[in-house]
């Protein structure tokens, strides 16, 4: 975990993909996707079924890393609407033991909009929380501190002749993305330019590493 500093407050960017919010005990985590591989089998793609137990494993770590009382999560939690009604009856129980003992708040994404219910926890289309918007998808024209979700950010560079993407936050003074936790997510160039509208002037991709956090300026 390496500091992070954004619209006054001090966070700690995890490496896992995730941030961590110490003066509130919350760990914020975006895209999980829950359930993306059972949703693909419905239509013949048949991918390793295990994607939700792996999401919610790395969750799990995270949780007593931090020690988080809390886990907001920025939307797309679930891959589709009946992505919540597949979950298998352990992993549901796990899930629902998380939901049950920590202060879990559900932000509504844009693949999850439709679901009816959650498996606890409590469920809001957006949050405000000490000043800081917390929304799934960026709105370019809001000048309040945002933190959101939806892009999936990664940061595409290469080194010595070999190609290296990793999972990374993208910033600005106003703008805070979280990259996708969930275990079968890919990732949308930092650089892109739907990514880069969203942010704004003064983008850069944010890589936490074991003892730092190295900063990629978006131009």
């Amino acid at each position: 975990m390496v500091p992070l500093s954004f619209a006054g407050h001090d966070f700690l960017a995890l490496p896992e993909a995730a941030l961590y919010w110490p003066a509130q005990r919350a760990l914020l985590v975006a895209d999980l996707h829950f359930e993306k591989a059972s949703w693909f089998a419905r239509f013949g793609q048949f991918l390793p079924p295990h994607d939700s137990q792996a999401t919610l494993d790395m969750i799990e770590v995270l949780v007593r890393r931090t020690g988080a009382r809390a886990v907001w999560s920025l939307g797309d939690s679930f891959h589709d609407a009946d992505g919540a009604a597949r979950l298998d009856r352990a992993t549901r129980h796990r899930l629902e033991a998380l939901t049950g003992t920590l202060d879990w708040m559900w932000i509504t994404g844009n693949h999850d909009v439709a679901m009816a219910e959650t498996p606890g926890g409590r469920r809001v289309a957006e949050a405000e929380v000490a000043g800081i918007l917390l929304r799934h998808e960026a709105e370019p024209d809001e000048r309040r501190p945002e933190i959101s979700g939806h892009f999936h950010p990664k940061l595409r560079v290469t080194l010595r002749g070999r190609h290296v993407s990793r999972r990374c936050f993208v910033g600005s003074e106003s703008k805070l993305i979280l990259p996708a936790l969930g275990a079968l997510t890919g990732g949308l160039d930092a650089g892109h330019g739907e990514i880069r509208r969203a942010v704004g002037p003064g983008a850069a991709a944010l890589v936490p590493v074991s003892d730092r956090l190295l900063r990629f300026p978006l131009t």
